[in-house]
């Protein structure tokens, strides 16, 4: 899940910066897993610290599955880069990926896990998808909206 951390670098490439990001999304989706699939929700806060970087808290939540993850992410020419930390398991790692238009393909990592991901955003519209390489979660999609 660490993976909602890149999102904000598709606003930063399509030239509208960080601070169309601020604020708070949220939305469901779903997490399939090696024994079926359930629904997901999520809510995401975005802070801007500085013109190229973003301090996310998000939080998701299935009938199987809570977690809390806090990133910061910093978009360097369209190289996005950062960390995450799963707040209430204590598990920490890296983001990193590329950003072409309002799409990001890239990576999330830490300890034993490994994920792809993809982002697409449009106007006030995003959709995620987390594929982890191992574990018993094998899809995470989940689409959100920002609050007005």
């Amino acid at each position: 899940m660490a993976a909602f951390a890149a999102a904000p670098t598709a606003f930063a490439q399509r030239g509208e910066g960080f601070s169309q990001l601020a604020g708070t999304w949220s939305g469901q989706g779903t997490i399939s897993t090696t024994t079926g699939s359930e629904r997901i929700r999520c809510r995401v806060n975005y802070s801007l610290p500085g013109a190229n970087a973003v301090h996310q808290d998000l939080r998701c939540a299935s009938d199987s599955y809570n977690f809390q993850v806090a990133s910061d992410i910093v978009d360097q020419g369209g190289a996005i880069s950062g960390t995450w930390t799963e707040v209430s398991r204590g598990v920490s790692g890296n983001v990193s990926g590329r950003i072409s238009g309002g799409s990001i393909q890239g990576a999330v990592s830490g300890g034993a896990f490994t994920a792809g991901l993809s982002i697409s955003t449009s106007g006030n519209k995003q959709s995620v998808s987390i594929r982890p390489s191992a574990g018993d979660i094998r899809d995470v999609s989940v689409s959100l909206t920002k609050g007005r």
